[in-house]
């Protein structure tokens, strides 16, 4: 087996320290991925700080992650040596549900492998991105097109999709109004994907300390919630909003923005329930739905979609040795707008 420097939580409450790991052998349909670049979600913090429930420590997180082919398996046929490759958030599924047979692994009922924190087909825990080097299944291996930064791409496997699946879905674009809760990592992915579909956007942030960034990056309105105005002169106006906070807010307030039949979902993940009153959804046919990461398909669609319309993620570049003070500056959305850690500074 093949042993690897990494970054690890060793507890709920530690700081993340050097580790080495070990990665399985590469068999007949696995790839050796020598990672480049692997992007800081606050998803990595929450699952360490058991924020969404207990789980076995140490851990090495990670799932956004972009690298080379090192190796590949006697049986791969979709990866070569020296491909651009990407891992996102999942590693493996059952592949027989109706869900997976219909490219939507991220739904498995039998329930999907996270690219950490799950249990592998071996029954060893999947251990992530932070770290030098990972093997995967080449049917969960995306390609990254040549025109994507390398240095910038990796939050495009977790940031990117999470906010381009419902996108789709709803069918923003063209004649549409979508409104974005929140200006941050997911935030300012979701403005640039809806711009690029072709909707009208408009960005809901509690200040307007980031408006400039919102209209350069595409949004066409920005509004404050903190001005309870906003949500008089906006009432009734929306297709589609797109909820990428992870912190509680006032639903009934949100959902009086939509038009009929229009839909609010939820892609941020706070650990605390969300009320909301009934009353709010009867009114003009309002829908309030969630929505997960995307699948296999879905994600090289999304990636593909980047490309063509010059997209990714604006980033900061940090070496391994700074992530303790990048999750604190993440905690207190002191970043614009992802971290993305060099991973040859593992070693």
């Amino acid at each position: 087996m093949l042993t690897v420097n990494a970054y690890a939580a060793v507890s709920a409450t530690a700081p993340l320290e050097p580790v080495t790991i070990t990665r399985r052998n590469v068999g007949p349909k696995d790839v050796l991925i020598d990672i480049r670049y692997a992007g800081i979600c606050h998803s990595d913090i929450h699952t360490v700080r058991e924020d969404w429930g207990p789980l076995r420590h140490p851990l090495v997180v990670g799932h956004e992650i972009v690298g080379i082919v090192a190796e590949v398996g006697s049986e791969v046929t979709r990866h070569a040596v020296g491909d651009r490759v990407g891992v996102g958030c999942l590693v493996n599924s059952c592949r027989t549900c109706e869900n997976c047979l219909d490219g939507e692994e991220q739904y498995c009922l039998n329930g999907n492998t996270g690219t950490y924190g799950s249990v592998d087909a071996d029954g060893t825990i999947t251990q992530g991105g932070y770290s030098t080097h990972v093997v995967v299944d080449e049917d969960f291996v995306l390609r990254v097109p040549e025109s994507l930064d390398f240095t910038a791409a990796a939050p495009l496997l977790c940031a990117g999709i999470t906010t381009y699946s419902p996108l789709q879905h709803w069918n923003a674009g063209p004649g549409k109004k979508v409104a974005v809760v929140g200006m941050g990592g997911l935030g300012h992915m979701a403005v640039k994907l809806a711009h690029a579909m072709g909707a009208e956007v408009t960005v809901l942030s509690r200040t307007l300390s980031k408006k400039d960034d919102g209209l350069r990056l595409g949004a066409d309105h920005y509004y404050a919630t903190e001005d309870p105005e906003t949500f008089v002169a906006l009432k009734n106006g929306f297709d589609l909003i797109v909820n990428t906070v992870s912190a509680p807010i006032d639903l009934d307030a949100y959902l009086s923005l939509l038009r009929r039949n229009g839909t609010m979902v939820n892609v941020g993940a706070p650990a605390e329930p969300l009320p909301l009153r009934v009353f709010s959804l009867f009114g003009n046919r309002r829908s309030f739905a969630g929505s997960g990461i995307g699948g296999i398909r879905e994600t090289q669609e999304m990636l593909d979609f980047c490309a063509e319309h010059g997209i990714l993620p604006e980033t900061e570049l940090i070496e391994a040795s700074q992530i303790n003070d990048a999750w604190k500056r993440v905690l207190d959305s002191d970043v614009r707008y992802r971290f993305v850690i060099d991973a040859a500074t593992f070693a």
